[in-house]
């Protein structure tokens, strides 16, 4: 129970699957006090379940695109908490057409939608819990691999999730004072609601099960263990960091 009395935000549970929940479950065990979101009306039926399963005390809808409802979630935290310990950012979107196209003809609109909702969205989300983290806290949000390097088929996420790890820097450099830590988690390929976007993304989880050293995918939970220890105060000293739970999928040239 090493995160007993620390009280968090998770951002982007859809279902059981989902990295969200897999890093709810394990902060949960871990003794955290968790607030959860939904996305809408037709995601509530496949998310509250899930939230009453971690006893959670507040959950309420949140789509980062609707005006106020962002804010909405942070003033019921205020209210019923005063205070919040961390964060997890774990939202990402693209139109189809644009995600499934090159980069080369992508939208205008289709890149400003995906990095308002997958990058600026987590800026809104740290600037509205700095003056909640009165004694410090910890933002997460979640990144992968085709951000450094070009994976096929990720196409339009590759920009965009590069610009949220050095957002992760640059929020890291910002609130260190207030001793507020920010990092990025970098899963490896998962199967998830998310995920299942991404074009022949069966063929992806394939190369990479092949290529890491231990000839293997992580799980949801896997993240979680790893998101557990950076909320921690053992991990107090570690800020800014793209920290990956890939099974070695990263250091294969």
């Amino acid at each position: 129970m090493l995160l007993q009395g620390k009280k968090g935000l998770i951002v982007g549970i859809a279902n059981a699957a989902s990295i969200a929940y897999g890093c709810a479950e394990v902060l949960r065990r871990a003794g955290a006090e968790l607030a959860v979101t939904y996305l809408n009306a037709k995601a509530e039926p496949y998310v509250r379940p899930l939230a009453e399963r971690l006893a959670a005390p507040i959950i309420v809808p949140c789509d980062v695109r609707e005006p106020g409802q962002l804010e909405a979630v942070f003033t019921q935290i205020r209210d019923r908490w005063g205070q919040l310990d961390f964060v997890l950012h774990s939202i990402a979107y693209a139109p189809k057409e644009d995600l499934h196209s090159r980069i080369t003809d992508c939208s205008q609109a289709g890149f400003a939608m995906a990095m308002d909702v997958s990058c600026h969205s987590f800026i809104r989300m740290a600037h509205l819990a700095e003056p909640l983290m009165t004694d410090g806290g910890c933002l997460l949000t979640v990144t992968f691999y085709g951000s450094e390097k070009v994976v096929e088929e990720y196409n339009l996420m590759g920009p965009v999730k590069a610009a949220l790890e050095s957002t992760v820097r640059y929020l890291a450099a910002e609130l260190g004072p207030k001793r507020i830590r920010v990092h990025a988690l970098s899963p490896g390929p998962l199967k998830t609601r998310a995920a299942s976007g991404i074009e022949r993304f069966d063929e992806l989880l394939e190369r990479a099960r092949t290529r890491t050293p231990e000839h293997r995918l992580v799980s949801i939970e896997d993240v979680g263990n790893l998101a557990a220890f950076l909320v921690g105060d053992g991990a107090d000293s570690l800020t800014g960091n793209i920290e990956y739970i890939d099974a070695g999928y990263h250091i294969i040239g």
